[in-house]
């Protein structure tokens, strides 16, 4: 049988009928007892890998070992859940293991070449049909039936073989293109931090301002020209207000957003379509109590609790007048000359994040008090000096956020890559020169329908006692 979508040497066969084996894995609970055997779970297997050190145990006894014991080249598939389909074909030592009840194993004959079999269950034809076997299902599952009648292309032997080499190569080189790109954001967080530190250090500033004197102000050396001081004396510091008993926000635009800790990020306020980020709202009645726990445009806030406290960063004009959550504290009414923007740097750099850090370790509750923010330090220089400063930044962070966003459309190109190249690969398309240069691998007794007459005859020619398929349904 041959698929149309498959070059003309190529045929189309049933898992079920390549395999020697499809079979459910060993039912068992997980233990970290010393009873010598493994227990493979789907959780085992991350990132295309196992780490053979941190499988459980089971225990299981001796006369059933056998029949369930992984060995090198075995291929198994997650039979159900959210990682349905998904397959992971055994290579090199293996420690004597079996494989859980959730697992199904397949292992080829040998005119099949395994690679090529791992590297088909990767590819969008497979997925496409696991995704139309699960249809319709409540929870996802493949089950052994369903497996072995899964469709699969069938290549001539030497070409399966190249096919998975070219593969191996190809895809390495992708894997390898993709690490170094992941890498990226966090030497662009690094950078920024490091633009941050040196711009409320005054070395940022350093030729702008013509003067390298330098003084004391822990837990750095500021410029002369600058004033060491602290929040409170530049500023206000009050808390925000959680909603009275018994009201909940609205999702209807009331005229009225409530600013909550999901929405304060990357320096500003944020409007997303995510649960901890999406605008709410408060009715008339829950403002008009309370009204006072407002923001202004240009107020700056910190977060005071939770996972992300310390948080910093400036309300925009967007959210002029709206409602601050009881998780944060806002910074207003500045008494001296002090550019919201800077005092934004400041509050986000690593030495004031170092602070909190601290202070919230040794705090009782975890939380970050409002008179606390009072004392925080703040190096301020003058306020030509800050406008400069923020220059500057918002220059770098634009510079930085122009690296991030092609670094985020080149793992979009890296991640369709994959499956494009599988997709080639299995039409043929990575081969198609190699044909034309070796036929007489391809045809006569080296043809994919002679592979698949011979893997026939010998079934029919096997002793009915020792089937080399078995289902286990």
């Amino acid at each position: 049988m041959q698929n149309r979508l498959t070059p003309k040497v190529w045929q189309l066969a049933k898992l079920g009928d390549i395999s020697s084996d499809i079979s459910y894995g060993y039912t068992a609970s997980a233990t970290s007892e010393p009873t010598g055997v493994r227990l493979l779970r789907i959780t085992d297997i991350q990132n295309n890998a196992v780490n053979w050190p941190g499988v459980p145990n089971c225990e299981i006894d001796a006369e059933k070992i056998e029949k369930y014991r992984l060995k090198p080249r075995d291929l198994v598939f997650a039979r159900t859940g959210a990682t349905v389909g998904k397959s992971f074909l055994l290579v090199g030592d293996i420690p004597k293991a079996v494989y859980a009840s959730y697992l199904i194993r397949v292992r080829c004959l040998d005119d099949i070449s395994i690679e090529f079999l791992s590297s088909y269950f990767r590819s969008p034809d497979y997925w496409s049909q696991i995704t139309a076997f699960s249809a319709g299902i409540g929870q996802p599952n493949v089950n052994g039936t369903k497996l072995k009648n899964l469709s699969v292309p069938i290549p001539p032997l030497a070409e399966q073989k190249v096919i998975a080499d070219k593969l191996g190569t190809l895809l390495a080189q992708v894997e390898n293109t993709k690490a170094r790109l992941e890498r990226i954001p966090q030497i662009l967080k690094r950078f920024r931090q490091s633009a941050l530190a040196a711009a409320v250090s005054g070395r940022l500033t350093e030729e702008w301002r013509d003067s390298a004197e330098n003084q004391d102000f822990d837990p750095l050396e500021i410029p002369a020209s600058w004033t060491a001081t602290s929040i409170g004396a530049v500023a206000e510091v009050k808390g925000g207000k959680r909603l009275p008993k018994g009201e909940e926000l609205v999702s209807e635009n009331t005229g009225y957003p409530y600013i909550r800790a999901g929405q304060l990020k990357n320096g500003t306020v944020i409007t997303g379509q995510e649960g901890r980020n999406a605008q709410l709202f408060i009715t008339g009645a829950v403002r008009k109590v309370i009204s006072r726990y407002t923001v202004n445009a240009g107020d700056a806030y910190i977060t005071i609790v939770g996972a992300s406290i310390g948080d910093a960063g400036i309300v925009p004009e967007s959210h002029h007048g709206a409602n601050l959550t009881e998780n944060a504290a806002k910074i207003t009414n500045f008494n001296v000359g002090l550019e919201p923007s800077y005092l934004s740097i400041w509050l986000r750099s690593e030495y004031l994040q170092d602070i909190i850090r601290l202070e919230t370790k040794s705090a009782a509750q975890g939380k970050l008090a409002l008179s606390r923010i009072k004392t925080l330090p703040l190096p301020l220089p003058p306020i030509e000096e800050q406008t400069e400063i923020v220059r500057q930044v918002d220059q770098l962070f634009a510079h930085a956020d122009r690296i991030e966003q092609q670094v985020n459309n080149a793992l979009a190109c890296v991640n369709n890559l994959t499956q494009s190249i599988l997709a080639k690969a299995f039409r043929g398309e990575l081969t198609e020169q190699w044909r034309k240069d070796n036929p007489e691998l391809i045809s006569g007794e080296n043809s994919a329908a002679a592979l698949l007459e011979r893997i026939k005859a010998e079934r029919a020619a096997a002793p009915k006692g020792k089937h080399s398929r078995k289902v286990l349904a």
